[in-house]
């Protein structure tokens, strides 16, 4: 099997990012936010270590939100009426994107609220 230069590979993925910003609201909102806690960031001055764990939560939450796109994509592909298992992979697809999210905003507060006091 002929695997494409790395160079096609890191397009592929670029393109793929860039389609999920321009097609989908929720990673709009979360690179609102990411957006929002890097200018609070600076505000606030963050330690390295604030800002490595700041990193690490927006990398995590984005790379769910893509392969959650990507997982409703092959369902609704494979599954265009409506099934419950299809309806069931959706969900749990959705509920790892929110587990992340609500984790995120706990620790932001851990980090940013003593910071206002």
């Amino acid at each position: 099997m002929h695997k494409d230069p790395f160079y096609k590979s890191l397009s592929y993925a670029i393109s793929g990012i860039i389609s999920c910003i321009k097609k989908e609201r929720n990673i709009k909102i979360h690179i609102s936010v990411m957006i929002l806690v890097i200018i609070c960031g600076f505000i606030f001055h963050l330690s390295t270590t604030e800002w490595l764990i700041c990193i690490l939560l927006f990398a995590l939450v984005i790379s769910l939100e893509l392969v959650n796109t990507a997982i409703e994509a092959v369902v609704d592909l494979c599954s265009p009426n409506y099934h419950e298992l299809a309806k069931y992979a959706k969900d749990v697809a959705a509920g790892s994107v929110l587990i992340s999210a609500i984790a995120s905003v706990v620790i932001g507060l851990i980090i940013f609220v003593p910071k206002l006091f």
